[in-house]
């Protein structure tokens, strides 16, 4: 859906909210509720109680940008339960995408990635 750059980061409110709300109601509960500042270029993402609407919060340097969907059928589900005592939870751009589809992702599992090891880093910046 997005391409976003690795540096964006998706912070999503665990808690239901009112999404009466609009931009600056939305940038009140990103600086209480996420603990982030809205200016920041990062994705906010609400979702009502019924979980079944969902409202993005983003910064564009120029202005808020708003998106709003609404299920006809079935909810928005998290894809990991926030950590204890943390009001929200942080995803990347994939698992937004399939949450925008509604797709439920608790139960899929994630395979290993390779990642390069900072001994290996520093081999491949001397060589």
């Amino acid at each position: 859906m997005w391409s976003l750059p690795s540096s964006v980061r998706i912070y999503v409110a665990a808690e239901g909210t009112d999404l009466r709300r609009g931009f600056d109601g939305l940038a009140a509960a990103t600086r209480s509720v996420i603990g982030e500042s809205p200016l920041s270029g990062h994705l906010f993402v609400f979702l009502n109680r019924r979980r079944n609407r969902i409202k993005i919060l983003l910064w564009d340097r120029t202005g808020y940008l708003l998106v709003y969907k609404r299920l006809e059928r079935g909810t928005f589900e998290l894809p990991t339960a926030p950590k204890p005592g943390a009001r929200h939870v942080e995803m990347d751009s994939a698992e937004l995408g399939l949450m925008l589809e509604g797709l439920d992702l608790r139960g899929a599992r994630r395979r290993k990635r390779w990642y390069r090891r900072a001994e290996q880093e520093r081999v491949a910046l001397r060589g």
